[in-house]
């Protein structure tokens, strides 16, 4: 991880603040930035999203897809996780604490629209991130890649239905047009340009030119996330200075989640009888979120000033420090994990 990655957490809240404050200085100028869309999309956020997602998805090999059977059941827990947990596990906890424990000091007209953040949030888990995640606990990487590559490829189609479900459980109107856009334009699309490219620098470089252009479009995908969140915090400021608490209630049913996710992903990995280099990944993969496609997909269904905006920069803003300490749980159990009567009955099959 870079000495910038490390510290994304600060660079996140130092553009917090300069979002706040320019705000207030230069409304005018944001106000014309919101106004640039074309059917609920924003334009300006668009690119950024792109200029976040491709770099990401260039790292994607889907031809690793031909060694999920060589890890089944880590892949198994994880999809269970990923797609038949982490979403509706969120939901709940988003209408406990959000729509039920701390609706007395939210904003009454913003409680489902926090709720969808969270959902959206939840939905899509991680490509990028996770390779990070993975390398810092010395993870089996080929399963790290198709396990990746195959939640991209669910996602494609998973992504749209599971919000859909859970917001009109929520009692909000799905428009369905945008969300279907949103899929296409930050899912489908990315991921076509981004394998096309792919295939067209190995063809004429190999490994090595893939490589080179990572290595410069990595910080180019973290200065977009940045750039975003400034025009995000831009229009969020008057309710972040009016009410500094809010953040503080969304983040326990973001830090409830990760935690829980990764401890039942950690724990049916080891009654599953799989390595410890898998289920550490497939736990981390499991608690972590797409957090790109969150944040505009909530700005092309709810608006820059919604509260599913503000919700899903939450999620951006505690992202690396608790994946940090997932990362160090897992490394400091991993002694207890192989103890199991299912760790101790892979151990000889451990690299």
């Amino acid at each position: 991880m870079s000495v910038f990655e490390r510290f994304l957490t600060v660079w996140v809240f130092l553009c917090i603040v300069a979002g706040v404050a320019l705000g207030h200085a230069l409304p005018g100028l944001f106000h014309a930035i919101g106004g640039l869309e074309v059917a609920r999309v924003n334009l300006p956020v668009a690119a950024l999203i792109w200029l976040m997602i491709v770099p990401m998805l260039l790292r994607i090999d889907f031809a690793a897809l031909g060694r999920v059977g060589e890890h089944w059941r880590g892949i198994g827990v994880t999809l269970f996780i990923n797609w038949g947990v982490k979403p509706f596990s969120m939901a709940a906890l988003g209408w406990f604490f959000v729509g039920y424990l701390f609706r007395p000091w939210l904003p009454a007209g913003e409680i489902n629209s926090y709720i969808a953040g969270l959902i959206l949030l939840a939905a899509a888990p991680c490509t990028a991130m996770v390779f990070v995640w993975s390398n810092l606990m010395k993870g089996e990487p080929h399963f790290t890649l198709s396990q990746v590559a195959l939640n991209d490829t669910i996602m494609v189609f998973a992504f749209a239905p599971i919000v859909g479900l859970l917001l009109g459980l929520s009692a909000i109107t799905v428009p369905w047009d945008t969300l279907t856009l949103s899929v296409v334009l930050y899912i489908v699309i990315p991921v076509i340009v981004a394998q096309a490219a792919r295939r067209a620098v190995l063809a004429s470089g190999g490994d090595a030119a893939l490589g080179r252009l990572l290595d410069r479009l990595g910080p180019l995908s973290l200065v977009a996330l940045l750039a975003t969140l400034v025009l995000l915090f831009g229009f969020q400021g008057e309710q972040i200075l009016a009410q500094p608490l809010v953040i503080a209630m969304l983040a326990v049913p973001i830090l409830i989640q990760v935690y829980f996710n990764a401890g039942a992903a950690y724990l049916l990995n080891r009654m599953a009888g799989e390595r410890h280099c898998v289920a550490g990944p497939s736990a981390l993969i499991g608690a972590s979120n797409f957090f790109e496609l969150a944040v505009a997909a909530a700005i092309s269904l709810f608006g820059f000033n919604s509260g599913a905006a503000l919700a899903t920069v939450v999620g951006v803003l505690i992202e690396v420090p608790v994946m940090l300490s997932a990362v160090w749980i897992v490394n400091s159990t991993r002694d207890w994990y192989e103890r199991g009567a299912g760790g101790a009955a892979v151990a000889g099959r451990a690299p």
